[in-house]
């Protein structure tokens, strides 16, 4: 078979990058590219050698996750405090080692699409992609930001089946779809794309679709009678450079206050959210906590709000812990629960291997080299108990997950998006929000320091969010529930699955390979 040249090949994996680039949230939002963005990387792969699978794929990796990711040099450049000489190296560096995922999926991709069983193709790939995904989800601390079915989050009608399978069963429909229209193009006369083979990927996308429709009526339903509770947000919009200025505290929390304080002109909320570190200091024994106090007591409400906190080791040899909180004030003054956040920010709240990474530091200067915390019992307030996920958590199914098997009936998302920058960031962050509300059928009260905030019903519909870098406050009646959906138990097995689902797929691909090899050669 004729194989096609590299530059041949490259204007269609560089084709596949920019259709990513532009089906994903805050570089484009075109979310139906995203059903036929990989098509033409797809159809190269059947004919190309192993080395130019690797160079195809890498075309398509680096376009995409540089288009993706390329707020880490704000990040690394103007609050890190770094040159542009490690920020943007350092974004190249990350857009290579996520593009090697996508090699081991086109390598794999190449021995299926050139092997006689389409049929194990069409359902081996989304296997492969999904199983990749989910290694990615824990590999070297995990960073699964903007895997390809968080996409379709604007459209919640079409991710009801993430209650089942996670948001990686909307990636799976979504490679699926891919790998058929890749079919239908390079084999769309060849009788390998029998009936047989295109019936059960039509069974599995019509069952997708009912399920969701299904899903969607029922709940719907059931919200118009669930018990609910008043909530409301408030995004203060404190810039990250003034954000620990020692001067500012009393101005920053005076804010909070006149903001928290308009949201009682209407219909009182019985909680109040505000953000990540939304408090720049250690609150037990500040003196700002006094108008903080008085407000909550004088409005009789409970108020949730982020916090750095700390626990002494060894007073004497100056040993202490250091927290990034969730704290819950009551109104008569105790602190009513706390949650310290388990899923640190590598680099962000503490350095791995700092001893030998030391010029990353500045990172984390202004921040604290913080201690991580663990998914206990929900924090308990009249009729909500609380699960908490701070910031770059959100990002990690398996934690609001964990919240919803202890018991939790709502999440708070309390973040600090500031270190974004008007970058895309905050826009990628809440649509993966958006997706933990489906998985765990919870709603998610969203709180962000420069936001982007909002309310996010159990179907993962938006009721109400704000823009970027400007003062918000708002509430609204958000749904308790007490119900676990299936992707808290079996279906957390989904990502495994797959893996091992494609795994089988192409080692029996190599295998008949290797005996037509030798039929032929006979």
């Amino acid at each position: 078979m004729m194989r096609p040249s590299v530059r041949t090949g490259i204007l269609p994996a560089l084709a596949s990058g920019i259709l990513l680039c532009l089906g994903m949230p805050g570089t484009g939002g075109l979310w139906p590219l995203l059903f036929i963005a990989l098509v033409p990387l797809l159809t190269t792969l059947k004919t190309a050698s192993p080395g130019q699978a690797v160079q195809y794929s890498l075309v398509t990796g680096l376009v995409h996750f540089t288009s993706l990711l390329y707020w880490i040099v704000i990040v690394m450049g103007r609050y890190g405090g770094l040159g542009w000489y490690i920020s943007y190296p350092t974004l190249v560096l990350l857009a290579l080692v996520l593009s090697l995922f996508l090699v081991a999926f086109a390598v794999s991709a190449r021995v299926l699409l050139a092997g006689p069983s389409m049929l194990a193709a069409l359902w081996a790939l989304p296997c492969i992609w999904v199983g990749l995904d989910w290694i990615r989800s824990f590999l070297f601390t995990g960073f699964p930001w903007m895997d390809l079915g968080y996409g379709l989050w604007s459209v919640p009608r079409l991710i009801q089946i993430s209650d089942v399978t996670g948001h990686y069963g909307v990636t799976f429909v979504l490679l699926l779809t891919n790998t058929l229209v890749a079919a239908l193009w390079v084999n769309g006369r060849a009788k390998v794309l029998r009936l047989s083979i295109l019936a059960p990927a039509a069974v599995l996308l019509l069952g997708t679709a009912f399920y969701s429709a299904w899903r969607w009526q029922s709940l719907e339903h059931w919200m118009g009678t669930a018990a609910s509770m008043r909530i409301g947000v408030v995004q203060g919009n404190i810039l990250q450079d003034e954000k620990w200025v020692p001067e500012d505290r009393e101005k920053t929390v005076m804010g909070y206050i006149g903001q928290t304080e308009s949201l009682f002109s209407g219909e009182k909320p019985a909680l109040v959210a505000w953000p990540e570190t939304a408090l720049p200091f250690y609150p037990e024994h500040n003196p700002l906590m006094a108008p903080v106090r008085y407000m909550v007591a004088g409005k009789d409400f409970g108020l949730l709000t982020g916090a750095p906190w700390y626990e002494v080791v060894d007073r004497q040899q100056e040993k202490y812990r250091y927290y990034n909180s969730a704290l819950l004030l009551n109104p008569d003054g105790t602190f009513g629960g706390r949650y310290s956040k388990t899923h640190l920010v590598p680099f962000g709240e503490y350095v791995p291997m700092k001893k030998y990474l030391w010029f990353i530091a500045p990172i984390v200067q202004t921040v604290g080299d913080f201690t991580p915390g663990t998914v206990e019992n929900p924090i308990v307030y009249n009729k909500a108990r609380i699960g908490v996920v701070l910031c770059y958590e959100s990002i990690f199914p398996d934690i609001a997950e964990k919240w919803a098997a202890a018991g939790a009936n709502v999440l708070f998302n309390l973040t600090n998006d500031a270190w974004y920058g008007k970058s895309s960031a905050p826009q990628q962050s809440f649509a993966m929000t958006v997706f933990r509300a489906v998985e765990t059928r919870r709603s998610v009260v969203r709180a962000a320091n420069t936001g982007i905030s909002g309310f996010i019903d159990p179907l993962g519909r938006v009721r109400k969010r704000s823009e970027i870098f400007v003062p918000w406050q708002a509430a609204d009646d958000v749904v308790l529930n007490d119900a676990i959906p299936f992707v808290v138990g079996p279906g957390r097995l989904f990502g495994p699955l797959c893996l091992l689902a494609g795994a089988v797929l192409v080692l029996d691909g190599l295998r008949r390979r290797r005996r037509r090899r030798i039929q032929a050669m006979s």
